[in-house]
């Protein structure tokens, strides 16, 4: 059987000197298929995300993509190989105009980006119609577009977001996950950590529930919402 196309197994480490946060955590994806990493507060969800990314040393484990070990590449190394990280803060460059934060996505790239570009106006019509206007002025859901139009813009084949849907309306947050689905059928990997673990598992390939560092359940979205003990604990009955 063919190795996952994103893979981070039996992962260890904090940062710097700090204590261990991620302890034996594996979490693995399919190409085009979506992953969602689900848990309470502190338990390490996005530690585990950056730690595929590159942002943190790992003490034991190991992550590759497409089979090629990578642990030892440094985040931008990381992106040349095809990933691509929207963190949850800080994701846009607030005095650019949308256009201006598109290109600057497309940094490594030496070819013709505008095929790209119109194809994440595609996604999300509304960039288009604001593409002069500066990122910052934008709402939060558009401001969360253009940063996974952004992350887009370097053809990857990982997208990894963290809390997408952070402080956006139930509106914007189904339409955001729309999008990533969109974005999946195109053949790009997603690696996703959600606050909303309801909803981010009603479109997960599959679930990871994370407790203080370590994989708890792991199954397709469908069985862990219907797992009577990960309902009860996780999502509120």
């Amino acid at each position: 059987m063919a190795e996952p196309h994103l893979i981070g197994e039996g992962m260890t480490g904090g940062y710097g000197r700090g204590a261990d946060i991620l302890h034996g955590c594996t979490l693995s994806v399919e190409k085009g298929k979506i992953a969602v990493i689900v848990g309470p507060n502190g338990a390490g969800k996005s530690t585990a995300m950056k730690a595929v990314f590159g942002m943190l040393n790992l003490r034991q484990g190991a992550v590759r993509i497409g089979g090629e070990d990578i642990t030892h590449l440094s985040p931008q190394d990381r992106v040349a190989k095809g990933m691509a990280f929207v963190p949850q803060t800080s994701n846009i460059f607030p005095s650019m105009t949308v256009e201006e934060n598109l290109e600057m996505g497309a940094f490594l790239r030496r070819d013709d980006i505008r095929p790209t570009m119109e194809q994440v106006y595609d996604l999300f019509p509304i960039l288009r119609d604001k593409r002069r206007q500066a990122a910052g002025e934008l709402s939060g859901g558009q401001r969360q577009q253009v940063a996974v139009g952004r992350a887009l813009m370097t053809q990857p084949s990982v997208l990894m977001l963290d809390e997408p849907t952070a402080g956006v309306s139930p509106i914007v947050m189904d339409e955001l996950f729309d999008r990533i689905i969109e974005v999946a059928r195109a053949g790009i990997t997603i690696l996703m950590v959600e606050q909303n673990a309801r909803q981010a598992l009603e479109i997960a390939d599959t679930g990871y529930v994370l407790v203080q560092g370590a994989n708890a359940y792991t199954g397709t979205g469908e069985e862990l919402l219907a797992d009577p003990e990960v309902r009860r604990t996780f999502l509120g009955g």
